[in-house]
């Protein structure tokens, strides 16, 4: 008996928790929707204002902020110091460079005195004569002048013999008739390399330079002349595949 008696009791116990589990869990519902607990949120929430009154400053950044304002005041002093500075080099500068300007406008006759006479001066060897070197194409020419009645020696030769052709005599006298000093000069003179027409050209560049080295103030009249200027007109060199510089052989067309 009391066995049936715990066994009805273990039944009724097991039929009380069943009901409980029952009414715990609720029926299934195909239209349910399951929804999230909600989290509580927080809106509009004011934030305590900070003082707008500021704390007053501490000795130590009191001290800073005074610094600080020194160091600026030092360095806006400096600026405006280097800023005058530099006008006055400006302004300084700008009065030594009329001050040179002035000098030299006033040394300027001397320089040109010095000049000329260092440049134009009077050359002659121990025998009187004047000398120098003519050049044209191949030719070189050695030429001495010096006051006489007017007589031409080329390579030992009278000109009339050596230059046998009026046009060339006539070339080498033309510094003479430039100047206006024909017959006023014995010329000596040695000539060699290129041709009798190169040769003459040699001669009378040779004369002008002698006229030259001889009376300084000749030189406007021999310059504008163009007697004292080398003519750098040579012969062009011949080209291989040409018969001379641009001349080429004859065409045959068969």
């Amino acid at each position: 008996m009391a066995d049936e008696k715990k066994s009805d009791e273990a039944k009724s116990v097991d039929a009380v928790i069943v009901q409980t589990d029952e009414a715990t869990q609720q029926p299934a519902d195909a239209n349910a929707v399951e929804t999230k607990p909600e989290t509580p949120t927080v809106k509009n929430v004011r934030r305590p204002k900070k003082n707008s009154i500021s704390e007053p400053k501490t000795d130590e950044q009191k001290t800073i902020k005074d610094l600080a304002d020194l160091g600026a005041a030092a360095q806006a002093k400096a600026d405006e110091e280097k800023i005058s500075a530099e006008a006055a080099t400006i302004e300084a500068s700008e009065v030594s460079g009329s001050k040179i300007l002035t000098d030299l406008a006033d040394l300027t006759p001397d320089i040109a005195t010095l000049v000329e006479s260092r440049i134009y001066v009077q050359r002659l060897d121990q025998l009187g004569r004047a000398y120098a070197t003519g050049k044209r194409k191949d030719a070189v020419a050695r030429v001495w002048i010096k006051p006489g009645v007017g007589r031409i020696v080329v390579n030992d030769r009278d000109i009339e013999v050596f230059f046998a052709r009026p046009v060339l005599r006539m070339v080498i006298n033309q510094p003479f008739i430039a100047v206006d000093r024909g017959g006023q000069f014995d010329v000596m003179c040695t000539v060699k390399g290129g041709g009798l027409s190169g040769q003459a050209g040699a001669v009378r560049h040779g004369i002008s330079k002698a006229l030259l080295a001889y009376e300084p103030t000749l030189r406007p009249a021999l310059k504008s002349g163009g007697f004292l200027t080398r003519d750098s007109r040579v012969v062009e060199r011949k080209k291989y595949g040409k018969a001379k510089a641009r001349r080429s052989f004859q065409f045959s067309k068969r």
